[in-house]
């Protein structure tokens, strides 16, 4: 099976980082965001990826393209002009780099890799969520109930204290609250191919006509997901993904 990763948006939200890289190659850990989405997948035997670049795209490429230099120790011999690479950490990745172009939209970017897909199930998130969704028994639950697409259900935490008032008088305090109840898209979606024949172009948001289109047909089941999951859209979700990653505690660690 193949995972699509969207990797080309311009992540303003968090431009602290995204002024120089694209938000996917922001690092958690010393390592890309990306590359923890990859060892999501990896850890559950996936391990072919297309990738669709459009911001600062060409770091992407160069990060693969040097991927033994970023993972494993070298030794360069100027004299004899060579390379020796110790501690091969490679991953056993196929990944295609494809560049869906700057200002297209999410759909728009899944309809241009369609030559690149097969004509199977296929996985589908951004480049920007971390999550311990158990991708096999997400796939398990889509060939079970047959539909076109898998979306991952969510309830993310609330994100600032709740408070319980009496008139001014505090009577509770909760730093992380649970969030509203509601379920909201988690991405990490299993889509079957016919689905990219409902987008229409560039500038087709998948959020929007495809998914809605697929509700009103009843071809979109729901996993529901009630583990960890979080999106990294600001500084400060960042810094709370880096604190997480220090603690040796990353919930979104399921490999060895």
């Amino acid at each position: 099976m193949k995972a699509v990763i969207l990797a080309g948006g311009l992540g303003t939200r968090i431009s602290e980082e995204t002024a120089v890289r694209p938000k996917p190659m922001v690092e958690i850990g010393g390592k890309p965001l990306l590359w923890h989405i990859m060892k999501i997948y990896s850890a559950n035997g996936i391990n072919d990826f297309i990738i669709c670049l459009g911001y600062k795209g060409y770091l992407i490429k160069e990060y693969f393209a040097n991927y033994f230099l970023h993972m494993s120790d070298v030794t360069f011999d100027m004299a004899d002009n060579t390379m020796q690479v110790h501690q091969n950490n490679a991953e056993n990745w196929r990944v295609t780099l494809v560049d869906t172009g700057e200002s297209t939209m999410t759909g728009g970017r899944l309809k241009r890799v369609r030559s690149y897909l097969d004509d199977k199930p296929f996985c589908f998130t951004y480049g920007d969520g971390l999550s311990d969704v158990g991708i096999g028994a997400l796939v398990d639950f889509h060939r079970t109930h047959g539909k076109m697409a898998t979306l991952t259900a969510t309830q993310p935490p609330g994100r600032f204290g709740a408070l319980a008032l009496d008139g001014t008088n505090i009577r509770s305090f909760h730093e992380k609250p649970q969030g509203d109840g509601a379920w909201i898209n988690g991405g990490f979606f299993i889509l079957e191919p016919n689905v990219i024949d409902l987008i229409h172009d560039d500038a087709t948001v998948w959020e929007k006509e495809p998914l809605e289109k697929l509700a009103r047909m009843g071809e979109l089941q729901a996993y529901l997901h009630e583990g960890f999951w979080h999106s990294m859209d600001t500084l400060r979700d960042k810094n709370h993904l880096e604190e997480l990653w220090s603690s040796g505690k990353a919930p979104w660690k399921t490999w060895a």
